[in-house]
């Protein structure tokens, strides 16, 4: 996904969202110690996210992210350090985004099918790292003994951080607003005069993304969905878990 923060107020705010949040961790050593062991899940969330969008572009025949060295697992080559700085004090960010060139997609799709199937890979890859490492967390609760460690209750807090950030990084970019992968999906979704419009009308739907991001409106979106998500993970993690019973 893109974003153009040009306008320094708009810098300053999120600055200020980033200040105030560090102040809290700093008071709170318990808080700040869950934060750091965040980090392994912001740096997992982001780099696949941005890994699925480069990987399937490539597969469509637009070799735009393997020329710019986006085709990696290499955390580096897809962190945006604001973006990233925001993911981890504030609870919501971005990586860089993936360039991508649709009119290079080879005949198999078009080119807005294309652009969709590109959009859908990062949130999906998202979505299956949770359900893989919730997997994973079951099958440590169901034949080993790990958890009962001083060790395991960090390995706990880290893998858990893991499923948390892919769920909300997954969720929040199906949000159905530009710059989010959401609205590719929609576009390519929606017939030709309601395309027309959501195209010409980008700005406006800029701007009423950001209202929704930087209010409580988009937590009352994306919480019940990513409660929901997280409940169904949790169900699996505790089905895997009987299994060693």
């Amino acid at each position: 996904m893109l974003f153009n923060f040009s306008n320094p107020w708009m810098i300053g705010l999120l600055i200020i969202l980033v200040f105030e949040n560090l102040q809290g961790y700093i008071n709170n050593p318990n808080a700040l110690l869950g934060l750091l062991l965040s980090i392994p899940g912001i740096l997992i969330a982001i780099t696949f996210h941005e890994f699925a969008h480069a990987f399937v572009a490539d597969k469509l025949g637009d070799d735009t992210p393997r020329r710019q060295g986006r085709l990696t697992l290499n955390p580096l080559a897809h962190f945006d350090p604001f973006g990233t700085l925001l993911m981890l004090f504030a609870g919501f960010g971005w990586g860089k985004p993936v360039q991508i060139n649709p009119n290079n997609f080879n005949r198999k799709v078009t080119i807005r099918k294309g652009n969709a199937l590109v959009s859908l890979a990062g949130p999906m890859m998202n979505f299956i790292l949770a359900i893989i490492f919730s997997i994973i967390y079951g099958l440590l609760i169901a034949f080993t003994d790990i958890f009962l460690t001083q060790a395991g209750d960090i390995i706990s807090i880290i893998i858990s951080s893991i499923i948390t950030m892919n769920v909300g990084l997954g969720v929040f970019n199906l949000i159905p607003l530009p710059p989010l992968d959401g609205s590719k999906i929609l576009t390519a979704l929606l017939p030709t005069n309601a395309r027309t419009w959501f195209t010409n009308h980008q700005q406006i739907l800029y701007i009423i993304f950001l209202v929704v991001w930087l209010t409580p409106i988009s937590s009352m979106i994306i919480s019940p969905i990513i409660g929901f998500i997280n409940e169904k993970l949790l169900y699996l993690i505790v089905s895997i878990a009987k299994m060693g019973l």
